[in-house]
């Protein structure tokens, strides 16, 4: 077959993991538009609340060192197949839930299955894509992940005022379900499984890492300064834009200014749109100019900016929250560049592994910071409810998004570190695995 087909071929296969990817992005960010009904249906504090979005966090991050030596040792097709099928297996459960011990189970299988879609995209990506299109591929995975956003934001809130969040969360099951069957069904490892000629640059075609290697690559990756300067960048900046997107952002926009959740889920959704368009237009901007860390950096900057202005501002214009909301995921498209610098640093057998240990650092902050936030929201909470949910005040919310504007200046900080070192050939010093 032509390599015109080939490359036909594998956006196809791309666009199936993509999708699985989405329904992950959708179900880690959904608590945000139920986050009252959660609230109602389980009595919880915003504390409660916070470990209840967090506990798909702290499983999906455990997993991604594994997942990634998974994906590397069993191939994207199996591991993105099984992932999304016990990811649906545990929405069902959330949805049937009637405690919040049962919720805490339900969410974490939807970690334990959604933790290894990303890591299983990319080391896809790594097989059937050239080097210099990675950043580009990367960009374009996370683009997929801010489309699931955008659905779990006005279109999930109007779902939910139709139905219910239990049967709306249902529907989303029984799709991941159908997801699940087409990856396995569909999905080739490498092109030379799909019967098609190897990609230059790729790792070959047919080839198991065997466990040596696997072993090798794990203590190439976790000696490396700089897995942990971009893990660590990815701790402030993912954990912080998770914790507003996909929890306390609709909360804060009803509690401050009284607006309905439908209404405060078109700010968010208008955030995604950002999350959405940011990764592919950063990622492939980088891969044209050959920068990395310059973007890096400046993306960490924007992003504490767009932080800084609302903790400043307290109650700026809905309009201008939404577009300071919008900046803040748009720099994520900058951020997410950290896979590409790591994949870069390391050899192909190893591609899993690296984005596995990064994506595991920086998705523990999207697992510390909602429980931090929630607690900051209790200790400024009156003693208001309103149809059964907390109402915090503008206090509290002020000193959550200084919170917020506080790790920005971190993750800058990390990534000025990092382009430093990179700048002056310090990290070219580091020893890659070997395939």
């Amino acid at each position: 077959m032509t390599r015109r087909t080939r490359d036909r071929w594998r956006w196809l296969l791309w666009a199936v993991l993509a999708v699985g990817f989405l329904l992950v992005n959708f179900h880690r960010v959904s608590t945000a538009v139920l986050a009252a009904d959660l609230t109602r249906a389980f009595d919880t504090t915003a504390a409660e609340l916070g470990l209840l979005h967090a506990s798909f966090f702290y499983v999906y991050a455990a997993l991604q060192l594994p997942a990634g030596v998974l994906a590397d040792r069993a191939g994207s097709r199996r591991v993105a197949a099984a992932g999304v099928a016990v990811m649906s297996l545990g929405v069902a459960w959330f949805a049937l839930a009637d405690s919040l011990a049962a919720g805490f189970v339900g969410r974490t299988l939807v970690g334990v299955g959604g933790s290894v879609c990303y890591i299983a995209t990319l080391r896809f990506c790594a097989n059937w894509f050239r080097r210099d299109q990675f950043a580009t591929m990367t960009g374009w995975t996370v683009a997929a992940a801010g489309l699931g956003g955008v659905f779990a934001a006005t279109p999930l809130a109007l779902a939910v005022a139709a139905v219910g969040w239990r049967d709306a969360l249902l529907v989303t099951a029984v799709a991941g379900a159908v997801v699940a069957v087409v990856v396995y069904a569909l999905v080739r490892d490498s092109p030379a499984k799909a019967g098609f000629d190897p990609v230059d640059g790729a790792t070959p075609p047919g080839r198991t890492v065997d466990l040596a290697t696997l072993w090798r690559n794990v203590r190439h990756v976790l000696a490396d300064r700089e897995t942990w300067l971009l893990g660590g960048m990815l701790f402030f900046v993912i954990g912080t834009n998770f914790t507003v997107l996909g929890l306390w952002g609709v909360p804060y926009i009803a509690d401050v200014y009284g607006e309905s959740v439908a209404t405060a889920s078109l700010y968010v959704l208008v955030a995604n749109v950002g999350f959405l368009l940011g990764p592919p237009v950063l990622g492939t901007l980088s891969d044209r100019v050959g920068r990395r860390t310059e973007v890096i950096l400046a993306s960490t900057v924007l992003f504490t900016l767009a932080y800084g202005a609302v903790f400043v501002l307290v109650t700026p214009p809905l309009p201008v929250f939404g577009a300071l909301l919008f900046l803040a995921l748009f720099t994520n498209g900058g951020t997410v560049l950290a896979f590409t610098v790591a994949k870069e640093r390391h050899a192909a057998s190893a591609s899993g592994t690296v984005t596995g240990t990064i994506n595991s650092i920086g998705y523990f902050g999207a697992a510390v910071f909602p429980a931090l936030m929630g607690a900051v929201l209790d200790a400024y909470w009156t003693g208001e409810t309103i149809d059964g949910a907390r109402v915090y005040t503008v206090g509290g919310y002020r000193v959550a998004f200084g919170l917020a504007t506080l790790t920005g200046l971190v993750a800058v900080g990390c990534a000025a570190w990092l382009h430093h070192r990179t700048s002056t050939g310090v990290n070219d010093r580091a020893v890659p695995a070997d395939d």
